[in-house]
């Protein structure tokens, strides 16, 4: 089981058992209170009970394609590029109508502009705290959308 919350606009908290994760979308950081401070850039990375893949796009932007228990959660904000790259994503953190059109996820964490992309997708937002997940199965079986605040 894992959390997910949003107190800015540009950055998903992820929170297991193991770990707090807070990713960066304007600032391509991650920041998990390690001792050596955030990390930036492209890379692959195992915090916790969490792996990571950052993935460099073409103009130098980064985008997350996380992996807990078996959900891949793809964390890109406003970017759309790279979604070949990042492949599969159950749960989509973005603001790009595009993107979750590419991806098809069953779960889309909407960041930015709420009101415009749930008129363009035809769907209501949930809204929500933080978002639970017990595991992959859980997951809507239909595209839903929901608003963190």
């Amino acid at each position: 089981m894992f959390e997910i919350e949003s107190k800015r606009p540009e950055e998903i908290t992820i929170i297991t058992k193991q770990a707090k994760i807070a990713f960066d979308t304007a600032d391509f950081a991650i920041d998990a209170d390690l001792g050596v401070g955030k990390i930036r850039g492209a890379g692959e990375f195992e915090i916790g009970d969490v792996a990571i893949r950052a993935i460099a796009t073409e103009s130098n932007k980064i985008i997350y394609d996380v992996e807990i228990g078996g959900a891949h959660v793809g964390i890109i904000g406003g970017c759309e590029e790279g979604l070949d790259d990042l492949g599969v994503a159950d749960i989509l953190c973005t603001s790009s109508v595009r993107a979750v059109r590419e991806i098809e996820p069953k779960l889309v964490i909407a960041m930015g502009n709420i009101d415009g992309m749930v008129t363009e997708l035809k769907l209501t937002a949930k809204t929500e705290k933080k978002l639970k997940v017990k595991n992959v199965d859980a997951l809507p079986a239909t595209l839903e959308v929901v608003a963190l605040n």
